[in-house]
């Protein structure tokens, strides 16, 4: 939405023009009116959702942020919020009532159309994160008996009140998926042909226990826009669709990358997370960094003498720490990536040494090379100490890679997270090593 049509409607707003924004609103796309929706103050935005008529309220509400939607329902008559309740898709009202409190639930499942609560209560009940509790109930089945006429009919029936209508499924008498069948077929077949002639037979569906990761990673695969999903009985219970799938992945994103950071994940947006929440988040890591990371002080202390006779020694121990840590961080970031997308499987592991090694040797060696011409010609250290220095550095490259590639590799091999492994545990792990390969180095160049 451009910025003057948002001017305009908050224009129409403020001089109470309603019938006129009413209009305007009626011709906009629900996506655009939610985003203009969530810059609205509280008073605001229940005052523009009362506006919107009742069947395009339905579809911008599902387009909120969960905090917007929860202002909305908290602040209508219980009948009004069971009535928005009715007209969202199963799915997207679970998402909404799974942020809420159990007392506001109740009431909204109380006064519910026992349908809608029926459906809600079925997805509710599949483990958090699994294909069923993202999953929706409103999808368009058709009998394998059916003709292509009564099959059109069963889609005008109910191809409103369905997420999609583009696949329909096909199930036989004990409701087990036997087949799908593409809109644009039957609208394209003669009117007295049998589904059970022209249906796809070799259907791709997840179970309702998968995970959302791996369905994710289905859909990528097959390019799917909606996706079956059957019970352990391979009976259709519901559909997942592709608009869930992206909010998927950026859920899964986000939280890789709050991983990788040594953050515990969080489910709320950073605006809506309070400060108390926020130092929850992170004190565990810091502490437990902290405390690690007292291995290299350790090391310094440990080497005391050597870095009194030498004391240039110290200016390059950050340069030497950030590069290994920075080429391990590299290391595993490529690992994680190819861990999560399926490309890296245990069996993998040599090759996946066997690159680094060779990455490494050629990195350590041109960031070694460039730095030996730094130290001689602008920092004049002497030769002998340039030797030390630029030696620690293409080990501490090879050392960092190494541990960047095989710490996520085995993480995940003894079923932990390979994200938790990422930048700040290489971080420390390389720190230490490349100080006693430095002390060590120094002692054999230098003979200190």
């Amino acid at each position: 939405m451009e910025k003057k049509d948002m001017q305009e409607l908050e224009t129409l707003l403020e001089t109470r023009q309603y019938t006129r924004l009413r209009q305007l609103l009626g011709e906009m796309n629900d996506a655009d009116i939610a985003g203009w929706m969530e810059e609205l103050e509280k008073n605001s935005l229940l005052k523009v959702f009362r506006i919107l008529p009742k069947d395009l309220a339905a579809d911008v509400f599902s387009y909120l942020e969960v905090d917007s939607q929860q202002t909305i329902i908290t602040s209508l008559s219980e009948q009004e919020a069971a009535t928005v309740i009715d007209n969202l898709m199963a799915d997207d009202a679970v998402d909404l009532l799974e942020e809420m409190p159990a007392n506001v639930v109740d009431k909204l499942l109380e006064n519910a159309k026992p349908d809608t609560r029926q459906a809600i209560n079925h997805l509710l009940r599949y483990p958090e994160d699994s294909a069923g509790s993202i999953m929706t109930v409103e999808y368009v089945s058709l009998k394998e008996s059916y003709t292509v006429e009564e099959a059109i009919q069963r889609i005008r029936a109910v191809g409103l009140d369905s997420e999609t209508i583009n696949i329909c499924y096909v199930l036989d008498a004990k409701r087990r998926l036997v087949g799908t069948v593409a809109l644009r077929y039957l609208l394209l077949s003669d009117s007295d042909e049998i589904i059970r002639d022209m249906m796809h037979e070799n259907v791709i569906s997840v179970n309702t226990m998968t995970d959302q990761e791996q369905v994710a990673a289905q859909f990528k695969k097959y390019d799917f826009t909606a996706m079956p999903v059957v019970d352990n009985e391979n009976r259709l219970v519901g559909i997942i669709t592709v608009d869930d799938i992206v909010d998927i992945m950026e859920e899964e994103a986000t939280e890789d990358m709050e991983k990788m950071a040594a953050i515990m994940p969080s489910d709320k947006p950073y605006m809506r997370t309070s400060v108390w929440e926020t130092y929850k988040k992170r004190i565990p890591w810091l502490l437990l960094l902290m405390v690690s990371a007292t291995f290299t002080g350790a090391i310094i202390s440990t080497f005391e003498d050597a870095l009194s006779v030498y004391a240039s020694l110290i200016a390059f121990i950050p340069m030497l720490m950030d590069t290994g840590g920075n080429a391990g961080g590299q290391a595993s970031v490529t690992v994680i990536r190819g861990l999560s997308l399926g490309e890296i499987e245990y069996r993998d592991v040599p090759g996946v040494v066997w690159k680094e090694i060779r990455v490494a040797v050629l990195c350590g060696i041109s960031l070694a090379a460039a730095n030996f011409v730094k130290l001689m010609l602008i920092d004049r250290v002497g030769l002998m100490v340039s030797l030390t220095v630029c030696a620690t550095l293409a080990a501490a490259v090879l050392m960092a890679m190494l541990v960047g590639c095989l710490l996520p590799v085995g993480a995940k091999r003894l079923g932990f997270d390979p994200a938790v492994m990422a930048s700040p545990f290489i971080t420390t792990i390389v720190d230490a090593l490349s100080l006693l390969v430095y002390f060590r180095f120094a002692v054999m160049i230098l003979g200190i």
